[in-house]
């Protein structure tokens, strides 16, 4: 479990982390809120205004703990690791592979068809729960859509092609995304997927769940020694982590919509957890904040059976493992990478 809760959030404005001897202390003004022995941490994620020392920075990148900053919002900034590591010769496996155009869009395939069959599934169960048939309706014409997607896919080498597939998909699934609420329907209505800023809550929340998860996908992508930057799916530009985005996209529906689902319909997250900002740009607010963190933290401790391993692992591992694979395929140590699918 210490691969799950070794991550310390901080979202108080105008906290200090500082290191003695071997213990992260956390201060808001002056007083000490939190201490936790160093070895207990793996990384750390900064909200906003919160203020560390240079040699607790210094530590981190010394035993390779990352410190990844984010504004107020949720909204990424940068992330701190030290030296770089992982196997040169899988990152030049990585690199080659890219430049393979038979196994770069086999490997885009696999992605897309994970996150198109992870979606339906969503869809799927929503359809099941919908108490009223105006919204059990749409929502299986949706999952109907997106069948007929996943068929189009093994008869297509062309990436540009199953890239358009994937989002005209998207579009279908976020259209209908609110029929899925069983709460609040009207506070949480949706007009289809927006962002940058978002335009309404559950863009809000869709979002800064998003963030959380690349956090972890970016992580997992790195323990394995994988470039972060160089991806498949996701078009290379200087500064994204395309291959973070690339692992992120079959688990997003798992691991954030369906939470963010969760927080609304049984009432765990409301509008008073949000703030309208000028210019209609709406966020989560800090309190909003703490309350999806802490239940993400816990979804991630939720165990599930794992197709390709036939156990169960937790939620939170599903990441790391999927990282894993593809670094086996991209060894050649398997056939072709398997997404992770959903059942």
């Amino acid at each position: 479990m210490k691969q799950l809760l070794n991550t310390l959030f901080v979202m108080t404005e105008g906290s200090y982390l500082h290191l003695e001897g071997e213990t992260v202390k956390v201060k808001v003004d002056g007083e000490n809120r939190l201490q936790v022995p160093l070895h207990h941490l793996g990384g750390f994620v900064l909200f906003g205004n919160v203020m560390t020392t240079p040699f607790l920075l210094h530590k981190c990148a010394e035993d390779g703990r990352s410190v990844v900053l984010l504004d107020r919002n949720g909204r990424y900034r940068c992330r701190m690791v030290g030296k770089v590591g992982g196997n040169v010769l899988l990152r030049h496996q990585q690199h080659l592979s890219i430049e393979d155009g038979s196994k770069k869009s086999a490997i885009v395939r696999n992605m897309v068809g994970g996150k198109l069959q992870n979606t339906r599934q969503v869809l799927m169960r929503g359809q099941r729960e919908a108490k009223e048939a105006e919204f059990a309706a749409p929502l299986q014409k949706a999952a109907d859509l997106l069948g007929r997607a996943i068929e189009r896919l093994p008869g297509s080498d062309d990436i540009e092609f199953m890239r358009g597939l994937e989002g005209e998909s998207a579009k279908v699934y976020f259209d209908c995304f609110d029929r899925m609420m069983t709460q609040n329907r009207e506070v949480f209505r949706m007009n289809g997927r927006n962002r940058r800023p978002p335009r309404d809550r559950i863009n809000a929340l869709l979002s800064f769940l998003y963030v959380l998860l690349l956090n972890d996908c970016i992580s997992a992508v790195e323990g394995v020694g994988l470039d972060p930057q160089m991806g498949f799916l996701h078009v290379m530009r200087p500064g994204r982590p395309s291959l973070g985005l690339d692992m992120m996209e079959e688990l997003r529906p798992i691991l954030a919509d369906r939470l963010a689902l969760t927080l609304i319909n049984l009432r765990q997250i409301g509008p008073d957890e949000f703030d309208e900002r000028p210019g209609g740009a709406v966020y989560l607010n800090e309190k909003g904040r703490k309350a999806v963190v802490t239940a993400y933290q816990k979804r991630k401790q939720d165990e599930i059976r794992h197709p390709v391993l036939d156990q169960t692992v937790p939620f939170g591992l599903i990441p790391h493992v999927q990282a894993r694979l593809l670094a086996r395929h991209l060894r050649g140590d398997t056939e072709a990478y398997t997404p992770f699918l959903y059942r």
